[in-house]
């Protein structure tokens, strides 16, 4: 009923609205931080509440996300105005919103059609391979997509194994969070980069350095670690008459559509044939238009050349795509004044959070950006924290992939690596602790988690901070 109702509203506004640019529309300078709240009000929705009130979470995510919306948009259109309000909100629901949830969709769609089978044995050597393996197949396929292929898979590699704690965590490590950080399409923040006109090449050429450096030394530690437990328990090895199913991929059409997607999104960004439509103030250019409409036809593709199976085998159902579609559609509409302030740099209400961020001279200071964003997508969602500090940083895709390229890398890298500090950083992180769990690892609790990414991510990103940072 809700998506009728807006639909109605801006087929309504479109026949008499004119032509306003969301900047124009929202002086960033005249927002004090009250208007804030209502952001960061739903980010601690997200972060203590399925936690504290699982149940009541699960059942009202939903009208918690358009209550804070609603905290949003009913000051905004008292105050600046129903038409300005409607023009600010569809920008950036149908230019970033829209686009962010189609790529989820089709990568969560076409990786639950790949199934990794075989009777895999956990030793040092297989399980460090499986998560570099994982690691870039995150860039490709998504850490939520990467994260939901091979967990199963490493899970029946170890299940003989009294230690297996430390796989699970280094998978989350690794293959739900640090191995996102080639591509747009490995992490939500830099698909919104992406939307937002960060070339989608840059990333990979960017950030290889600090994600090769970073993912290096932890498979390195992972292997050291799994050896020594792996010889103290005194495994027993696996008997050769058995009859094991041979390791392969099921599903392989996904793999084709997933190529597919990929040359669809880096087309989006190449091609510009100078051709719009125009809903309200915003104009929907004919290159994203296409995307959208390439990213819902292969998706639908997977759904129609998979076989069921494979999605049964790995639990496949349309609720985790639909909570995020809730949860996000608040968070992009509470962000609208958020980032208006930000916009307004020393003028406007986060001047102090900006000195933060500065040198004295002015300039930005890239370890401060590194590590604020970074502890804020611990424990916030790294997507609108990405967000935050892209438009902290000025906001300019050109500027932050020239001279300001440094910085853009730190707030990133910060989003993408630090989401993996804590069970609710980053979205995979707790669904492979549940699927985990569920398979019998004795997976620690919410801050023991944190004291494994304390004693290992921790030193790990103060030594990525010395080298590329400082």
């Amino acid at each position: 009923m809700g998506a009728k109702l807006w639909a109605a509203a801006v087929a309504a506004a479109a026949l008499s609205a004119g032509p306003a640019e969301a900047a124009e529309a929202i002086d960033g300078r005249t927002l004090g931080l009250v208007w804030a709240v209502p952001f960061a009000g739903i980010l601690l929705s997200i972060a203590i509440l399925p936690q504290l009130a699982h149940r009541f979470w699960d059942r009202h995510m939903g009208a918690l996300s358009a209550f804070w919306a609603l905290l949003v948009l009913a000051p905004l259109a008292l105050t600046r105005g129903f038409m300005p309000t409607l023009d600010v909100v569809a920008h950036v629901l149908l230019t970033e919103y829209l686009p962010f949830i189609l790529l989820l969709f089709a990568l969560y769609t076409i990786a639950g059609g790949l199934v990794v089978v075989g009777n895999l044995h956990g030793s040092p050597r297989l399980n460090t391979g499986l998560l570099a393996f994982g690691t870039v197949l995150a860039s490709f396929v998504g850490t939520t997509g990467a994260s939901m292929v091979l967990i199963r898979p490493l899970l029946r590699a170890n299940d003989n194994r009294r230690h297996n704690v430390h796989v699970v965590v280094f998978f989350i490590f690794l293959v739900s969070n640090i191995g996102g950080a080639l591509t747009p399409l490995g992490d939500p923040p830099l698909f919104l980069g992406f939307l937002r006109g960060v070339d989608f090449f840059w990333t990979t050429r960017a950030l290889a350095a600090e994600t090769l450096f970073t993912a290096g030394i932890l498979l390195a530690i992972f292997y050291a670690v799994d050896r020594y437990w792996y010889r103290r328990e005194g495994v027993v090895q696996p008997d050769p008459t058995a009859d094991d199913d041979k390791f392969r991929i099921r599903g392989g059409v996904n793999l084709l559509l997933l190529a597919a997607l990929v040359g669809v999104i880096i087309l989006s960004g190449v091609w510009k044939p100078g051709v719009a439509l125009r809903v309200l103030s915003v104009e929907l250019q004919l290159q994203n238009l296409v995307r959208d409409g390439a990213m819902v036809v292969l998706a639908g593709l997977s759904l129609l050349l998979t076989s069921r199976r494979n999605r049964a085998a790995n639990d496949f159902n349309w609720r985790p795509i639909i909570e995020v579609a809730k949860i996000f559609a608040g968070i992009f509409v509470c962000l609208v004044p958020v980032a208006a302030a930000l916009g307004a740099g020393r003028d406007g209400a986060f001047a102090p959070l900006l000195s933060l961020v500065s040198r004295a001279d002015g300039s930005p200071n890239e370890a401060a950006y590194f590590w604020l964003t970074g502890l804020l997508s611990s424990f916030l969602d790294n997507a609108p924290t990405y967000l935050v500090f892209f438009e902290l940083a000025g906001g300019d895709p050109v500027r932050l992939m020239g001279p300001l390229a440094g910085t853009l890398a730190a707030i990133s890298t910060g989003a993408v690596f630090m989401g993996a500090n804590s069970y609710i950083g980053n979205a995979p992180n707790f669904m492979v602790y549940a699927i985990a769990r569920g398979g019998g690892v004795r997976m620690p609790s919410f801050f023991g988690y944190m004291l494994w990414s304390g004693g290992i991510l921790l030193p790990l990103f103060v030594l990525v901070t010395f080298v590329f940072f400082w």
